[in-house]
């Protein structure tokens, strides 16, 4: 009997075994977990928002400059630009504020390698401005920052409240939100004025197919084109011309640098018969220019005298609407260094004060003359040509032809 038992003891156990192996290989393998890749694309980065224009604007106190008598002057000066689309040497804006900065250190004997810095932004946005700010002043030891342009009018704030000593000059705007920081001078511009002059001496020169391109609706630009027209209107009135002899196709491109579908742009009004295009749009006249040499036609400049931009071709350059930007950064600096800094303050240049101008020796005209820019000149200085500095408020449109009312020139908003 227990022979038996233990063939059936040894059967049982194989039994089990087998079982046990059988049931292993149904059991399946273990399941690594893979990483999950998120393939949503990421967002595009939304553009920056731009500024509201000024509704109320109103002129502020004249510049009247004080005499530079400072001596040992030892100072660190930085230029900062807004973002990585902010040039040092964009032939406009910044490298006029530039200019006034070399004119400055010359003056005083100072080497420019040692006081003077360029420092740019390395994102288009507040934050990065700030943080810019902060490494010109912590990390170099800046004394005194230019800012130019609308897009430090909130960042500046930020930084001025950060370093109550260092100094702040904003140029072409004023900081927001509330008053101007004690240690912040804004320096602003009659751009219309400026753009009267050159409106004025296009048509005085016999031309009548007009053009403005400026880039963005903001209020510096706005006022060059309002005083584009209002210069234009005012030559045609001289003249007796008849009503719609001149005529003027007015955009704003939406940049303020090249691109080529602002070269397609400007190619299409040349060949539809502009002869002369006022282009306030910074870098964008690196696209209008090569469509005017092409067409044999014109291109009016900003800022500062486009005429003597280096290395290029400038020879299709009829004049430049200028601003003093080397002048007002130059008497800036000059006011810092004599301990005349006038923070706290927002700065008009104006014809009152030589802060706007056309560059007649480098202008082409070929009837207007110094004589007739002299006259013209003299009465925006005296009062009796105002022009006009109407904005679009909140929601308004930001075409001209309903702000800017003309008798003889016919102006074609094109949006």
């Amino acid at each position: 009997m227990k022979k038996p038992s233990r063939i059936l003891a040894l059967a049982l156990a194989l039994m089990l075994v087998v079982a046990m192996v059988a049931a292993c290989a149904e059991e399946p393998a273990p399941v690594v977990d893979e990483p999950v890749v998120d393939e949503t694309p990421e967002p595009e980065p939304e553009p920056e928002p731009e500024p509201e224009p000024d509704e109320d604007y109103e002129p502020v106190e004249d510049y009247e400059p004080v005499e530079d008598e400072a001596t040992d002057v030892d100072i660190r000066i930085a230029l900062v630009g807004h973002g990585p689309a902010s040039l040092q040497f964009d032939g406009s804006f910044n490298e006029g504020a530039w200019m006034g900065i070399l004119e400055f250190l010359e003056a005083h004997g100072l080497d420019a390698d040692a006081h003077a810095m360029w420092f740019q932004a390395s994102e288009p946005d507040d934050e990065s401005r700030v943080d810019v700010m902060v490494d010109a002043i912590e990390t170099w030891g800046a004394d005194i920052l230019v800012l130019p342009g609308f897009h430090f009018a909130a960042s500046v704030y930020t930084a001025a409240n950060m370093f109550p000593d260092v100094m702040f000059v904003a140029i072409d705007y004023t900081p927001a939100p509330g008053p101007t920081p004690a240690n912040v001078v804004s320096v602003v511009y009659a751009e219309e004025q400026s753009g009267f002059l050159a409106g004025y001496a296009a048509v005085m020169d016999g031309y009548r197919d007009l053009g403005f391109m400026g880039g963005v609706a903001v209020p510096a630009v706005v006022r060059f084109g309002h005083g584009f027209i209002e210069g234009a209107e005012f030559a045609a009135q001289e003249l007796g011309l008849d009503a719609g002899e001149v005529t003027i196709l007015y955009n704003y491109l939406g940049a303020f640098g090249p691109d080529p579908a602002i070269n397609t742009l400007a190619t299409s009004w040349y060949a539809g018969g502009t002869e002369v295009i006022f282009v306030a749009a910074g870098l964008a006249w690196q696209s209008v220019a090569p469509a005017a040499s092409d067409a044999g036609a014109w291109v009016i400049g900003v800022d500062t005298d486009q005429s003597l931009l280096p290395g290029i071709d400038t020879s299709m350059f009829l004049t430049s609407a200028m601003k003093s930007l080397a002048v007002s950064v130059y008497d800036m600096l000059a006011d810092f260094a004599n301990g005349a800094f006038r923070g706290g303050s927002d700065l008009h240049f104006s014809a009152v004060n030589n802060g706007v101008a056309l560059p007649m020796a480098n202008s082409q005209f070929s009837t207007f003359s110094q004589a007739q820019y002299d006259a013209i000149f003299a009465q925006l200085v005296d009062g009796s040509i105002v022009v006009s500095t109407v904005l679009p408020g909140d929601g308004e449109s930001t075409d001209p032809t309903t702000m800017i009312t003309t008798e003889l020139v016919t102006v074609e908003f094109i949006n």
